[in-house]
């Protein structure tokens, strides 16, 4: 008789989308994300839930991070971690654990004591699991929201916060991402024609306009909607960025707004360089850069510019070939589902 295969779902269970892989014996074998704007309330969970319930129907564990607490729908992290742990308790079946960082894996009871650890834990399980995998290395994972920087050191996180007050004071947390970053949260102004321009302080656009113009953006990672509600594509994008700047699209040539949005992907690749470059102090010469999260493409940069080896996230994790690039996307979710298959 053929043996049972283990199978365990992980969850990141994030403020902008939530994130879904399956295990097969110690390995990812599915990864999905869905769009869950939580601030316009838990219904977008729960309708994701149900949307990705082939992805986690019949496992024989659940492992749970999050980072949804931050919704400006609750009134306190304590309160949105409640809340998403009676979620998960009501719309999940089956034996659920949740992440909680230095207290490891615990059930959904034990977790609400334990709010304070379980809240934006997600880095710490994928930090943990490249901890395993790489030995000492910068781990740099870029999503569509933020930018988490940890040292790996002799096989351990070697991190100086851990809330994310405390990594926002370390570098250890850029609030910058591949897609979802408005553009006067990288930049105050931009070249334009030999003039610096100040920026209109309005959300006329976002970073994925710019990396969209500049080629290097894959549109399933930018999955909610347009500043202004439109077309995704370089001219909806150009149109975009130049309300930014006070212009109509007519005025630039397209190689002009090349620039432009070169200049916006630079300014935030600095941010990223420089709270890098701290964090990194720890760290051999020679240790890597291991990079996961959809902005890979903006950390392959910064490698170079640090002139340390890059590491994808997903060449060091067992996956099937078909999902890796997916599962390194959604790297908390892809972590807790083989940190808590490991402990079967």
């Amino acid at each position: 008789m053929e043996k049972r295969k283990r199978i365990v779902a992980g969850f990141d269970v994030g403020g902008a989308h939530l994130k879904v892989t399956r295990a097969q014996d110690g390995r990812i074998v599915e990864a999905v994300t869905i769009a869950t704007p939580l601030w316009l309330g838990l219904h977008t969970l729960t309708s994701a839930f149900e949307e990705t319930a082939p992805i986690y129907a019949g496992a024989d564990l659940n492992a749970f991070t999050m980072t949804g607490e931050l919704a400006d729908i609750f009134p306190s992290r304590d309160t949105g971690v409640a809340a998403l742990l009676d979620e998960i308790s009501a719309r999940v079946p089956g034996e659920n654990l949740i992440y909680a960082g230095p207290s490891g894996f615990v059930g959904v009871e034990q977790a609400a004591r334990l709010s304070a650890d379980v809240a934006s834990a997600n880095w710490h399980a994928t930090a943990s699991l490249v901890a395993k995998l790489a030995g000492d290395a910068l781990f740099v994972d870029m999503g569509s929201t933020t930018t988490d920087i940890i040292a790996i050191r002799n096989g351990a996180v070697a991190n100086d916060g851990y809330t994310d007050a405390g990594r926002l004071l370390s570098g250890e947390l850029v609030y910058t991402g591949f897609t979802r970053t408005f553009l006067f949260g990288v930049a105050s102004s931009a070249p334009v024609r030999g003039r610096l321009t100040p920026l209109m302080n309005e959300y006329f656009a976002s970073i994925a306009d710019a990396h969209r113009i500049l080629g290097v953006l894959d549109e399933k990672d930018d999955r909610h909607a347009s500043a202004d509600g439109k077309e995704k594509t370089i001219d909806g994008s150009i149109a975009r960025l130049a309300r930014m700047i006070g212009r109509d699209a007519t005025e630039l040539t397209l190689p002009e707004w090349h620039e432009i949005a070169r200049w916006f992907s630079e300014q935030q690749l600095r941010k990223i360089h420089d709270a890098a470059s701290l964090v990194a102090g720890c760290l051999a010469r020679d240790a890597p850069i291991v990079g996961a999260g959809t902005g890979r493409w903006q950390i392959r940069r910064l490698a170079e510019r640090m002139e340390r080896r890059f590491v994808d996230f997903a060449e060091i994790i067992p996956a099937d070939d078909t999902v890796r690039g997916e599962a390194s996307s959604v790297a908390p979710a892809s972590a807790v589902a083989l940190l808590a298959g490991s402990q079967l």
